[in-house]
Parts: structure tokens; sequence; C-alpha cells
């Protein structure tokens, strides 16, 4: 029989940190804390299975579910010493959420649910504070009737400032319990108005409500946009969390905070976090009152004048900084924790693996290594390859004019340019047509989450450092400023103004969120210098690594910075690419329209030198190390005008008529180009392509080995073969090529010839093509597209709906589709090894640069990757977390 709750509390738990994918995070860690012994008030979860359950069968609660919650609910009140829904002593409950990974804010929470007209006059009598039982009682209403009821907060919002004007009261700390009762009256008289039925005075109806709304909130727009972002399955679920409440809303020796146990910014090791006086966990991160500072040297070192928790609790905050030493080293992890102080007593009510920024997490995992908490191995696992990306982006000079008009909180790192946008959809709208923006809100909500991905910065108003903008911007990687309550926000005429200074939407600024500095317009950006942490675990990596990594370029541009990365060669250079500029494209343009071979050879001539020219400087750049370079890949169409106007301009450069080329480019045109006359085929009916390209290659190899001093050994790559007769053609009339450079310059010259297999015929066919090519290298991304049968250009649209409706987990050109492609790919690799075993393999498409691809090439035991430039170094680090979860070990 299925079990779907399980207690915890008073030093014992049913589970423990084992259990996070059936008890979630939240549940697993709870139950630990349980088992060390630290004081957590008592509580049950309901499992993910349950969640799973939930949706399974057309969103029903499992049968036997609410007996269990039953007993559990009489364990955890003779814990707590109360009762649920008694009119004495009544128990008040949280309800939260809690899926397998963290999920800050996407979900919904319920606080001081228990509650009604009876039972707040018993936590009045019980507390000997009337002001704070009737304030906990219209924080659940507001609460509830937005999570469970569907009524928007704002509602009640408008009413609480509207009384408190009226009331004169600044601060709801200000707010009189019987003042409160009015508030709370007019909340149930607005809810029975808008929604037609009373707000529920039955405990127990309001207990399954909240489970209701936390199994629903799994599928909320926030939480699948956040899933889709950070590849969490829909399939995993959430777990519900029922606790006891605790209150830090209970006068001033009450309070409430978060920290972690590290600096999550800069990965300093010191204690960080920010806590309130008589406050509730929400008021902490909604940004509603300003935050103080946990530790003293945090205060002084942020300039607050604001006590802090070390000076105004110094038995508590003891307590707490021993707490969070024992669970970082129980974890062997920087942990985010939040606590309650309920009239001097602490209570510790979550832990878990704290979200840092790269340079935070770098940092963090070379300490803990070098102190022996973890080993070099487990420190380079711990990484998350894609947030390397953090690093490789500009900061602002420090040369640079700032001309700052406010200053907030640095709450996450980098720099970033945009225009002003103050709504999401803006945010998202602009992205679309390629126009970078910085969303700027008086503080964000989960709701925001789709702008704050689209934009390349946040900024705030109001909010400390463990708001929701910070939390989630830190996550993201993207820059944020918060609190900047020195700007005034006016959304509805969309104006942003600051010392005297008003900005409007479009309006362009800079975020330094290192400095917490927003200044106005552009501002000169430098390259950030990858050594330190950074070097130390990249060096640890390459130590474990089997793979190499090599680079997509085709301009030196491209291949230094590559290089700079850590780039071992370049694994595609796509030559098309350098015929697009100037007396290039034109003399592209002389050979398509040449009405005879003549005509091609001698438009290809002049194209040689500059061919050569740019091979001879890949290969000085790249010293020795490989270097595959595509022949001519796209249909020649594409190299030719499109309008009227531009066939025109056309004709009279190369001086041909516009009647002449208006009549190639109809010859050329395909319905399906992407299938068409391209790739190998080129280079069959006009193999004088080929050839020319193949000269400037071997003539640049030899130039090039007599410039460094280093052996070229150039790859040769045909694209598009699906024949091994194609291959079988083009392999002659390229050796044909070498053997004649070879006698023309008296150099022996080594090159290895190979194809680009990006069509499902010749992985299937790999047997036979390997008896002609000396190496594979998947072309993933055409590959993806003839095996699904789909365009990458054009099925964003649709692969959205499939990923929502759970059809696809991941959109097959970001990470390689294992079952279909991947399967392709083994089939080749096996094949293409039975005929050759020496054969090289490697993949060049941007799935390279995708960490969970790189994992299923190394299962293949591949030789490579090749990724673009900026993805070099995320490459390196999941080929050297494949090879350590294979067995490697790390000098």
């Amino acid at each position: 029989m299925t079990k779907w709750v399980y207690t915890f509390g008073d030093g014992q738990a049913e589970g423990s940190a084992k259990d996070r994918n059936l008890l979630g995070g939240k549940g697993a860690n709870l139950a630990e804390m349980c088992h060390l012994g630290l004081p957590v008030p008592p509580g049950m979860t309901i499992t993910t299975e349950a969640c799973v359950w939930y949706y399974d069968n057309g969103r029903k609660l499992p049968d036997g579910l609410e007996a269990e919650v039953a007993a559990a609910m009489d364990a955890v009140g003779a814990t707590a010493g109360r009762r649920f829904g008694d009119r004495e002593r009544p128990l008040l409950l949280s309800v939260r959420s809690g899926a397998r990974a963290s999920m800050p804010g996407m979900m919904d929470t319920v606080l001081n649910l228990g509650l009604n007209d009876e039972t707040v006059h018993a936590v009045a009598r019980d507390s000997g504070d009337e002001r704070f039982a009737f304030d906990s009682y219209r924080r659940f209403i507001q609460m509830y009737a937005d999570v469970v009821m569907g009524l928007d907060h704002d509602v009640f919002e408008e009413i609480l400032e509207d009384e408190k004007a009226r009331f004169g009261r600044e601060l709801d700390t200000d707010v009189t319990a019987e003042e409160w009762r009015v508030i709370i009256g007019r909340y149930m008289s607005t809810i029975e108005q808008e929604l037609g039925r009373p707000f529920p005075q039955d405990p127990h109806e309001q207990l399954w409500g909240a489970i209701g709304a936390v199994f629903a909130s799994w599928m909320n727009a926030r939480a699948i946009t956040y899933r889709q972002l950070h590849d969490i399955p829909a399939s995993w679920g959430t777990a519900v969390s029922v606790q006891a409440m605790v209150f830090g809303n209970l006068g001033d020796t009450s309070a409430t905070g978060v920290a972690f146990t590290r600096n999550p910014s800069t990965g300093e090791n010191a204690l960080y976090g920010e806590f309130l006086v008589n406050a509730q966990g929400e008021d902490v991160v909604a940004g509603i009152r300003t935050p103080q500072s946990i530790s003293e040297l945090a205060r002084i070192e942020s300039g607050s004048d604001r006590p802090s928790l070390e000076k105004l609790m110094p038995e508590a905050y003891a307590e707490f900084l021993a707490i969070c030493d024992r669970l970082e080293a129980h974890y062997r992890d920087m942990q985010d924790l939040e606590f309650t102080i309920e009239r001097g007593k602490l209570w510790m009510l979550q832990t878990r693996s704290g979200k840092r920024t790269a340079k935070a997490a770098l940092k963090i995992a070379v300490e803990m290594a070098e102190a022996g908490l973890i080993t070099k191995a487990e420190a380079v696992s711990r990484i998350d390859p894609a947030s390397l990306d953090q690093l490789l982006h500009p900061t602002i000079d420090p040369h640079a004019v700032r001309n700052v008009i406010v200053t907030g909180l640095p709450a996450s790192p980098g720099a970033a340019t945009g225009e002003i946008v103050f709504t999401s959809d803006e945010a998202v709208e602009a992205a679309k047509t390629g126009r970078k923006v910085i969303l700027v809100r008086v503080e964000t909500s989960p709701e925001d989450i789709h702008g704050m991905h689209a934009a390349e910065g946040i900024l705030t108003s109001r909010g400390g450092m463990t708001s929701h903008a910070a939390v989630v911007a830190r996550g993201m990687g993207i820059p944020c400023v918060s609190g900047a309550g020195g700007m005034r926000i006016d959304g509805r005429n969309q104006t942003l103004t600051a010392l005297g200074v008003t900005l409007k939407a479009g309006d362009v600024i800079t975020l330094d969120g290192s400095t917490g500095q927003v200044l106005t317009g552009v501002v000169a950006m430098l390259q950030p210098e990858l050594s330190g942490d950074f070097g130390r675990i990249m060096a640890w990596a390459d130590s474990a690594r089997r793979m190499t990594v090599r680079t997509n370029a085709e301009t030196p541009a491209d291949a230094r910075a590559a290089r700079s990365f850590g780039a071992e060669g370049i694994g595609l250079c796509r030559t098309e690419h350098m015929f697009f500029e100037g007396d290039r494209i034109t003399a592209m343009r002389e050979m398509i329209l040449a009405d005879a071979e003549d005509g091609r050879r001698a438009a290809l001539a002049k194209l040689l030198p500059m061919q050569r020219s740019d091979f001879v400087e890949l290969f000085e750049i790249m010293k020795g190390m490989p270097v595959t370079i595509r022949l001519l890949d796209p249909p020649l169409h594409e190299f030719l005008p499109k309008t009227a106007e531009e066939i025109a301009e056309v004709a009279a450069v190369i001086g041909v008529s516009a009647e002449k080329l208006t009549q190639r480019v109809d010859e050329l045109h395909e319905f399906n180009p992407m299938l068409g006359h391209r790739g190998c085929r080129l280079a069959v009916s006009y193999p004088e392509i080929a050839e020319m390209q193949a000269r400037a290659i071997f003539e640049a190899a030899v130039e090039a080995a007599r410039l460094t001093g280093a052996p070229v050994e150039p790859e040769i790559m045909v694209p598009l073969v699906s024949l091994r007769e194609e291959l079988d053609f083009v392999k002659a009339r390229i050796d044909a090529v070498a053997r004649e450079v070879i006698g023309e310059s008296g150099v022996d010259i080594t090159y290895l010839v190979g194809t680009m297999i990006e069509l499902p015929r010749a992985a299937i066919r790999a047997h036979a093509i390997a008896e002609v090519a000396e190496f594979f290298s998947f072309g993933t991304n055409d590959l993806t597209q003839t095996t699904f049968g789909i365009s990458r250009d054009d099925s964003a649209s649709f692969l959205m709906t499939y990923r929502q409706k759970g059809i696809i987990e991941h959109d097959p050109f970001v990470t390689l589709d294992i079952d279909g492609v991947g399967e392709l790919v083994r089939i080749a690799s096996e094949k293409g090894r039975a005929t050759r075993p020496g054969i090289k393999l490697g993949i060049c498409g941007e799935h390279g640069g995708d960490p969970a691809s790189v994992h299923f090439c190394e299962t293949l035991g591949l030789d490579y990757v090749s990724c673009s430039p900026f993805r070099v170094p995320i490459a390196r680090l999941a080929a050297a977390q494949a090879a350590i979860k294979a067995g490697a070990s790390v000098d």
C-alpha cells in the first residue's frame, strides 16, 4: 500500500535527505535537520508521488490520503501541544510546496492556516497579543483568498493602503488590533462580493483547499516557465510540507530571516543574510520593509545604522551561527537557510544548497576542495557548466565615465545595457525583435519570470539582497540592482525619476550589478579575465577530461577568442562564411553567373588567394592543432541578390544585365533548399569549386608550417554525403590537388579527408562510407532536422507547445535527442569503427556546447566535441564531468 504522508519533529523523522525524490527538497531537508537534533517545528510531508497521482487521475487526491493526513495531524498537534481547529489552543499551519529541485517563488504557499473568526480570539488570549492575532488573521485571509480562492492580492493591497491612510498609519506594524478588525471586515465583504461565496471558516476545509492549491500550482504558468528554463521535468511533481506555525511577528523579541552560509554573489566565506524584527517570512523577500543585516560585520560593510541580529539578539545569533556551520559541514556545501525567532526561541524552517553566481560557485568549490571538505573531482562536478556563461561577458570599464543616477543593492553581479521597459510582457516583445532591455519594476514577483528571462538585467526600487528579483537574477546569471529606493517609478506614465532626472520607456541605461549603480546611456565594457578560481577548476577539469574540445570558427577573431577559452583546434570552419564580404561576394557571383567551366575557374582564381590567406591565419592561430575545414555547403542562390532593386545594383557592379541575373536567380531557386543542390552535390556538379578550396587549404598549410615551424595537418570535410560514391568522387579531386601542390612546393603534406554525417542514410551506411572517410564529424543540427523532418528555423512555435504539453522534455536543437538522433550517431560510430578502427569521431553542431549532449558523446567514446567559441569552457567542464562520472580521476 502506498504511503503518502511522512511526519517529522521533536528530533525524529520518517525519511531523510536521501529521500529527496519522494519528499522533495524541503521535506527531505526538514527530516534531515530533525535527525541532526536541530530545532524544527513539527509537521508532515505529502509526497511527490501524491502530486503525480493527482495529475494522472484528473486532479483528484489519492484514496487514503485524507486518513493519513488526519493521523499525522494528531501527531503534529501532540508534539506542538495544540490541536488543529481547537477553540482554546489551536494549531496553526504553514502549507508550502517542495519540489526535488529548488524553484524559489514559483509555486504557492499559505501561512497562518487554521485561523477563523473564533480561533483568532484564542490565539490572542494564548499569545497575550491581540494585535499580533489579528495581523496574522488578515495575512491568512489575503494569502488564502489569493492562492486558493483566486482573488488577486492587489485587491487586498488597495484596501490595506486605503485604510492605513485613513488611520494615519505608515507601516503595517503601526496598525492596531482594532484597526486590523476593520480591515479584516472589508476583506471578508470584498471576498463575498467578488467571488459570491464567503471566506471558509472550517479549518479542515482550509487545509484541503491549500493542499489542492499547492498541487495545482505545479502546473501554473510561472512554474512551467521556470521548469523549461532550468530543464526540470514536469513528471517529478511537488511535495507539500504542512508544518506547525512559529511566529516572527510576536513583538520585538521575535524575528524572521533568510541567510546563506557564504556570500552567494562572491563566494566569500562569511555569513550573508537579512532579517526583520516583528515580521513573517514573506515580509523579508517581498521588499515591503527594508531588512537588516544579520551579522555586525555585514551591517558595518553596508553602512546601515539599523542594528544587526548579532547585537539585538546575541543568544539567538550565536545559536544560529553554530547551526550554519554544522549544516554546511554536514551537507558539504553552502546552505540557504530560513529561520524564525519566536520570543527569543530559534526555529529552523528550511535548509537547501544555495543558488549562487558562477563566480561564487567557483570560489566555494575551490576553497572547499583545498580545505579537504570535498574532493577535487567533487569540486569539478559541482559547477554547472552552463553557468560559466556568466563569466564570459563584459564588465564595466573602470576608466569609463559613470553618470550615476541612483544606487541600489548589488544583488547579482555583472553589467548590462539596454532600453528601459516597465513590464515583463514588453521585455518579451522587445527580445523577440532583438532589442536589449532592462526590466524596471517596483519589485518583481513570480509572475515576472518570463520578462526577467528576456531582459539583459533587472532594476527594482524595493527589495533586499534576498528579494525575489535578486534570487532569480542570480540563478539566471543576469545582473540585478535591487532596492534602489532613490528612484521613483511611475508605471502608468512609464517613467523613472531619480536625482531630478526623468527617463522614459526606451531610454538606455546601464546596470552595474557588482556595485549597485544605475548609469545613464551606454557605458564602455571590458572582457573578463579567466584566471584565479576559474583557472584552478578548469585545470582540474582538464586533468580528468578524455575528449578534446574544439571550436566552430572561420574568422581570426573567433579563433583567437576560442584559443583564449582553451579550444584545442577547430572542429568546423564554414568556408561559405568567408565569401560574403567586399570583393569576395562579387567574385562568387561572377562564378555563379559564368556560362561555362572556364568562366567559373576564372572567377574562382580571384577567390583563391583570399581563401589561402584566410586559412594561413587560422593555421597560425591554432599552431599545429587540428583544423577541420568544410567545403562549400549552402546552395548557390544564397550568394545572389533577392529583390529587384538589389539585382539591379549587383548587375551594375559585376557588369551583366539585370535580366541575365534575374534569370540565373530564377534558375537556382529551390522549393526546399535545405534538401536541395548543396553540400557535396555542388562539388559533384562543379568540381572546380572543391578544387579551388583544396588548393587554398594545401598551399596555406605549406605557408603556415613555414611561418610557425609547427606541422599543419588539415582535415578536409565533405558535407552532406549520403552515398559512398559521392565521397569517392570528391576525394579523388582533393587528392589530385594535393599531389599537384606537393609537386609544386616540394613539401610533403599530411592531411585527412572525411565527411560530415548529417543525413540518416549516411549514418546507416557508415560502414561503407568509412572505407573512404578518415574521420566522421556529426553535423547534429542538420541530422536533427533530417531525422525529425522539421526545420530548425520554423519549429520554435510548435516545439514550445510540445514542451508545454509534455510531449517532449527538451528542444532537440538545444539538447541532442538521444533516442533518435543519438541512436543514429551511435550506429554510425559503431559501423565506422568496424570498418576503420582508428577513425576520428566528433560532433560539430551546437550540441557540442550543450552539457547533456557532451555527456552522451562521452558514453560513445567520441574523440572530440566542437562548439562556438564562448561555449568552449562549458564543453571542457562538461566533458570533464562526464569523464569523472565514468570513473576518471582528477590530478
